[in-house]
């Protein structure tokens, strides 16, 4: 019989979430915990604070590259937490939030083409 009787789906394999790299002593990196999205280091949902601090530090020179990083982890998480909650998990304009609106390429809502 399995202990588990609901295991947690297998995420697919895209974009590897690899980043930030940036490691305090022992801990953890504040990389994304697959298929819950949540930080390995402290827990909240990814990209955490931190790991938004860190991203955009190790992107600095590359704003275009963090903007596909993240919008790689957008589709694989919004694959993820469907798969994992269906019925009342967030929503795509959440995730769109929480990880790719903060990034380099932003606009102000109600001012399109600024």
């Amino acid at each position: 019989m399995n202990p588990h009787p609901h295991p947690l789906p297998q995420p697919r394999l895209g974009p590897h979430p690899e980043y930030p790299r940036h490691r305090a002593g022992n801990r953890p990196p504040h990389t994304p915990l697959r298929p819950m999205w949540a930080c390995r280091a402290c827990g909240q949902p990814w990209p955490c604070a931190e790991a938004r601090l860190l991203l955009k530090a190790e992107f600095a020179t590359r704003p275009p590259s963090l903007s596909i990083y993240l919008a790689g982890l957008f589709y694989e998480a919004m694959h993820d937490l469907y798969h994992l909650n269906p019925h009342d998990g967030p929503g795509p304009r959440e995730l769109f939030d929480r990880f790719v609106a903060w990034g380099p390429y932003r606009r102000s809502v109600g001012q399109p083409g600024e």
